[in-house]
């Protein structure tokens, strides 16, 4: 196998770095006139038909501002773009918090998402280390917010959707959103220094391991309101873009890197044992390393060329069988993240052999060498398809990868990013 795609060798690192800057070219044409993201084509020109949300145009604030330490020309530009856009159209000044998008037209979007919450604070902790103006006061802002309408301190996790005006919640509650929740919480007591929100993503970290533990380590999706899972959820429609049936082995995965970083973070600033938790059965690191082992094995053994061909399937049943065979990128992007961090953590050989086999997929498969960025949808037969995700509508999750490999494991991406920045500077 190709140097190139081995972890830890001086090829990778450079192949790495080629991905990188090729996907932060390929975004420059995110920002609409407002600042608000347009979703992006196959050859990164703008879907101006299509609606400008707060997800896309938060997760494209965050990877420019972590393209202003890179040296990435125009990132800094770009970053206050989508800033723009999070101050202005995105924002309701009336009820408080972010529509989760706008139309073509103009139009407000209705409701009010957990998700696209916690990619604004994601986006804040990140501009506020590149030094964007108005980010310190967006992060305040969004965290006030969120402890207010999203964050349950009760059962120790967030709720998921309101109606516009606050006055209405959902009966839902997901993972999804919890997952995004731990991202950007740890981001903010890297970036910050805000503790307390460390210990809220423990708090939901707890929950999920109980939950996963539980149910042959296949992670349960969705909730009624008082936390009882819902299996069934959307069983007539399994292809759902953020509600799919049964388990999401891409998510298995990405939990799996986040609660090594958790732990070894906690670690580092007090020691698990005295944390305030859920109630798990964990009380050290080693245990939660060993938890997120075995999602990240159990993901990969569902998913994996489940069907004789390379790639990561979309969903599978309660026992592990394919339901949705289409390959998504963004579940290959975290199979290169925590197959990465977890070889570091642990020296597990296999991890180095997974991570190889990923990015060698990734360079013959799903790299798309003629427009740039990577295919975001692809079939079992390996053709690109778009039923779920047409077009390429950001390089959030693409371009992290290009990042966390060689990240210290126990920080979040722009921090460990900005930090090594510092010292190169020799201001740390």
């Amino acid at each position: 196998m190709k140097q190139k795609y081995q972890i830890d060798t001086r090829e990778n690192r450079a192949f790495l770095k080629e991905l990188q800057d090729d996907l932060l070219s390929f975004g420059h044409q995110f920002p609409s006139p407002e600042g608000s993201s347009y979703y992006l084509g196959d050859d990164g020109t703008p879907w101006k038909e299509r609606s400008r949300e707060t997800w896309i145009t938060s997760r494209m604030a965050h990877v420019y501002s972590i393209g202003t330490f890179l040296g990435h020309e125009g990132s800094g530009g770009l970053a206050d773009a989508a800033l723009k856009g999070l101050w202005g159209e995105l924002r309701d000044s009336e009820n408080g918090g972010w529509y989760p998008g706008v139309t073509a037209e103009g139009r407000i979007l209705p409701d009010k998402q957990c998700y696209a919450h916690a990619f604004v604070i994601l986006a804040a902790s990140s501009a506020m280390l590149a030094g964007r103006t108005g980010a310190r006061e967006l992060l305040e802002e969004a965290l006030e917010l969120f402890d207010l309408r999203f964050w349950d301190e009760e059962q120790g996790l967030s709720v998921d959707t309101w109606n516009t005006e606050f006055t209405v919640l959902d009966d839902y509650r997901g993972l999804n959103a919890n997952m995004h929740t731990v991202e950007a919480f740890l981001a903010v007591a890297d970036a910050a220094g805000r503790e307390e929100y460390r210990s809220r993503a423990g708090r939901i970290i707890d929950h999920v391991l109980d939950w996963a533990s539980g149910n042959a380590w296949r992670i349960p999706e969705h909730f009624t309101k008082d936390w009882t899972a819902d299996l069934d959820c959307n069983r007539e429609r399994p292809d759902d873009p953020f509600k799919p049936y049964g388990a999401t082995p891409g998510h298995g995965i990405e939990w799996a890197r986040l609660i090594t970083q958790w732990a070894l973070s906690v670690r580092q600033k007090e020691g698990i044992d005295q944390k305030e938790g859920a109630g798990t059965k964990y009380r050290s690191t080693e245990e939660y390393i060993k938890a997120a082992e075995h999602l990240y094995q159990t993901a990969i053994q569902d998913a994996w060329c489940r069907d004789g061909a390379r790639g990561i399937v979309y969903t599978t049943d309660w026992k592990g069988n394919p339901v949705v065979h289409d390959r998504m990128h963004w579940t290959l992007a975290e199979a290169i993240n925590t197959s990465a961090v977890l070889w570091h953590v642990t020296k597990n050989e296999r991890y180095a052999a997974d991570y190889a086999r990923f990015l060698q997929y990734l360079d013959e498969e799903v790299l798309d060498h003629v427009n740039g960025s990577w295919f975001h949808q692809m079939n079992a037969k390996g053709e690109v398809t778009g039923t779920v995700w047409p077009g390429k509508s950001d390089i959030y999750h693409a371009f992290q990868a290009t990042l966390i490999p060689y990240c210290t494991p126990e920080v979040s991406v722009a921090s460990a990013v900005w930090r090594e920045q510092k010292k190169g500077e020799g201001n740390v």
